[in-house]
């Protein structure tokens, strides 16, 4: 199938079709005039490298997991690799909650009659 087909059949535009490309995610045949070919497989593989981006993975993480993956085996590199993401993820998480935890505060302090803050109120529409 063209990249046209895959894009519909996958829900992915064409442009991302190609940035895989671009990352070596996905990798297509060529027409001895330098069109793109997708087998049925590259629908299950667009499939897999966009639940592993909305798992918070880079393009460079999933190009590292991929021959595992292409394998079928999980490696202790493969295993600490995504727990190392996990981590990652965590690492951000905390940071977003720290982060909601200030604005709350100073949010608290701009209410406070305590901040000499002008509280106006928006008229009714």
């Amino acid at each position: 199938m063209r990249i046209g087909e895959l894009a519909t059949r996958t829900g992915v535009s064409v442009r991302a079709l190609r940035y895989y490309e671009e990352q070596a995610l996905l990798i297509p045949a060529r027409s001895s005039g330098g069109q793109r070919h997708y087998d049925d497989t590259a629908i299950e593989r667009v499939h897999l490298i966009q639940m592993l981006y909305a798992s918070g993975l880079s393009s460079r993480t999933i190009l590292d997991l991929l021959p595992c993956v292409d394998a079928k085996v999980n490696t202790p590199e493969s295993r600490a690799m995504l727990n190392a993401e996990r981590e990652r993820i965590d690492q951000q998480i905390n940071q977003l909650l720290q982060a909601r935890d200030r604005l709350d505060a100073v949010i608290a302090l701009s209410q406070s009659p305590a901040s000499g803050c002008t509280r106006m109120e928006t008229a009714p529409a």
